[in-house]
């Protein structure tokens, strides 16, 4: 057997065999060094730091490198909610929005709240079929928090596309493990303290599809923009904004200037490793777990290509787990182990060791 040592060097020693980036990454050392330095700053230099806008635009133009989209694309956030919140308060009312059953509540519930329009749920396999003409929006998680299953999103694109719908793609699960293309679809958001391993609080608002440049057709009205989201910020602090930025700028919320921080550094080692290495070694890794799982008589939810495994019948096994220092996690009676870069052979094999007789 090939054996997967972890990547990342020096950066991350954890105390435990941490399987469980699916609800939080590890911050690397690196960032957790920033983070330290920018709290020590702020007894001189205020909760903005030296440099508020500075660090957001680093940030931003990281992220974008990334995920191979425009820098001036990038929106900054501070929660998928949020931004979920201002997709649907862009939609006219009376429209349809078309989500999968059991999608993430962080991306279905603000849609679903919002008054004059319907949310129609279907099956996640199902999801490029159902829409039809007069559906609005076509909202996916680009990878399903549960049990790892990964959306075919060329074809619900190309569904969407057919009948006039616009995208709205959730890759918080997904984004910096598994290569994406993002440029074909009208929004994408990420909550990046998963697996882009950056402190909660960092959040990505990308505006892509067939738009001109912003403040033209197809562009959302920026509803909630305060004083950074104008052209000038320092000229943008009294009474409306009358310039908003030139980008997606215009619609940033005011960035927690510590999670910022750290993610500039978070987001420069996965660059440095590359999404493809990262993806070639989480999703071997996961492919050995679920066949010594298989091995074993237990059938994981099937989730090609992920990883993310998520195994029923295994449930009551977490808290003995987590007493011999596993840290994996239960969603909806199903045991999920989820594979980072951070994580080795050595890793697996404990793992399995206390789940296998």
């Amino acid at each position: 057997m090939q054996r997967h040592m972890a990547l990342g060097g020096d950066e991350f020693a954890p105390e435990t065999v941490y399987l469980n980036s699916a609800s939080c990454g590890l911050l690397p050392a690196r960032s957790a060094a920033a983070l330290t330095a920018a709290v020590a700053e702020s007894a001189s230099h205020g909760t903005m730091g030296r440099d508020y806008l500075g660090t957001g635009a680093r940030v931003r133009g990281a992220f974008a490198r990334l995920m191979g989209v425009p820098e001036e694309r990038v929106a900054l956030g501070s929660s998928v909610a949020v931004q979920s919140a201002f997709v649907a308060g862009s939609l006219p009312a009376g429209s349809e929005v078309l989500v999968a059953e059991g999608d993430f509540s962080s991306l279905v519930n603000p849609l679903a709240a919002r008054a004059g329009c319907t949310v129609r749920a279907v099956p996640w396999e199902a999801l490029a079929d159902a829409v039809r003409p007069g559906t609005a929006l076509v909202a996916v998680s680009a990878v399903h928090a549960l049990d790892g299953r990964i959306a075919d999103l060329a074809a619900i694109r190309d569904a969407a596309r057919a009948h006039g719908a616009l995208t709205y793609v959730d890759i918080t699960q997904a984004a910096g493990w598994l290569p994406l293309r993002l440029a074909d679809f009208d929004y994408v958001v990420c909550g990046a303290f998963k697996w882009l391993l950056c402190p909660r609080g960092t959040t990505f608002m990308v505006f892509g599809g067939e738009r001109g440049e912003p403040g033209g057709p197809g562009w959302p009205v920026p509803a909630h923009a305060g004083w950074v989201a104008g052209e000038d910020p320092g000229e943008s602090n009294y009474g409306p904004v009358d310039r908003p930025a030139a980008t997606a700028r215009r619609y940033d919320e005011p960035h927690a200037h510590y999670s910022y921080v750290a993610a500039e550094h978070s987001l420069g080692l996965l660059a440095e490793l590359g999404v493809d290495t990262v993806h070639a070694h989480n999703v071997a890794l996961a492919q050995q777990y679920r066949a010594g799982l298989e091995a074993a008589g237990f059938t994981p939810r099937a989730a090609p290509g992920s990883a993310i495994v998520s195994t029923p019948g295994l449930a009551d096994a977490e808290p003995r787990l987590a007493r011999a220092g596993v840290r994996v996690s239960v969603r909806g009676g199903l045991l999920r182990a989820a594979f980072h870069l951070y994580n080795s052979t050595e890793d697996v094999s404990r793992a399995l060791s206390l789940l296998v007789p």
